[in-house]
Formats: C-alpha cells, structure tokens, sequence
C-alpha cells in the first residue's frame, strides 16, 4: 500500500484549485446564461404569514394559497428571488402603498411564475401567465395596482383566475 504524505503547501494548493474549478465549472455548460447571485445560504426562505383568496368575477372563491408578505422596500426587492421551489397552493403577495402601475422582472427568480395584478379595490386588473425564470424582460401591470400576488406558473389557468375577478387577503 502506497501512503500519500500531504503537507500544508499541498492542501493550500488542493483548496485553490478547488475553489477554481468551481468558479470556471458553472460557466462551461455551454449556454450563454448568466450565473445568478444567491444568499449566502443559496435559498431564499418563505414563511407563509397570510391567506389570499382568488374569487371570481360572480363571486365564487376560486382557490386559496398560503402566501409570504412583501410590503416594505427590502422585502418586496427581494421577491421570489432565489427561491428555487413553491409549494402548489402557496405564492407571494407584494403590497404597495399606492394604487399606480407596476413593473416587475424575473432577473433573480429561478422559477416560472403567472403574475397578478390587482387595485386598490382588490379587482384583478392584469395576469401575466407563465413568466419566464431569469428574463430581464419588463413586466407591467398596464393599469394601476396596489398588490401583485405571484404563484406559479400556471396556476391561474389551473383554477380559472381571469381578469375582472378579484383577491381577497384572509388575516
């Protein structure tokens, strides 16, 4: 049997070029994406503080989804992003302070997501289905909002959510 010694120059050496590869690796897949920035602990944690409702333009509730809260700068920058996996029934609802058109973007957001767009009376005034994970293309509201509720993708189609119905939070 044939010992390897290894010395501290050795290990610092391996630790290097460790770090290297693992720097050049994710660029040589052959793809032209870019490698998105993560936490540092590479997820972005969800707590699910409240309830929305999806209830059609007759007034029947359509569904319910768990839904983390992003109603402060920090949080509703944050987003989804980063959050690699979503329960079926749960999203994220940002609440603004003011009822003005909205645009949002999937720049750091690894999932496929249908946007909703709602007012200030909570009627669903726009959707954008199927969000495509990591573009950089611009996502308006085209009309005022004051919440937008992301799930995934194609969950309104799934529970016939249209525009003309509205969201309801439950506390």
């Amino acid at each position: 049997m044939t010992m390897i010694q290894t010395t501290p120059f050795h290990f610092a050496i391996s630790i290097l070029l460790a770090g290297v590869i693992s720097i050049l690796l994710p660029g040589c897949n052959g793809s032209d994406s870019q490698v998105q920035p993560e936490p540092e602990n590479g997820q972005n944690n969800l707590t699910y503080e409240t309830r929305v409702a999806f209830v059609s333009a007759s007034g029947d509730t359509l569904s319910v989804i768990d839904a983390a809260v992003a109603d402060d700068q920090e949080s509703r920058t944050q987003g989804l992003m980063n959050v690699s996996s979503m329960p079926r029934d749960a999203g994220m609802i940002f609440i603004f302070d003011e009822n003005q058109p909205r645009s949002f973007w999937m720049a750091s957001t690894p999932l496929s997501l249908d946007l909703i767009f709602a007012n200030e009376d909570f009627k669903i005034v726009r959707i954008h289905r199927n969000a495509s994970p990591y573009s950089q293309e611009s996502i308006a509201s085209e009309a005022p909002a004051k919440y937008v509720v992301e799930v995934n993708a194609g969950y309104t189609l799934q529970h016939d959510i249209n525009e003309g119905g509205s969201i309801l939070i439950l506390e």
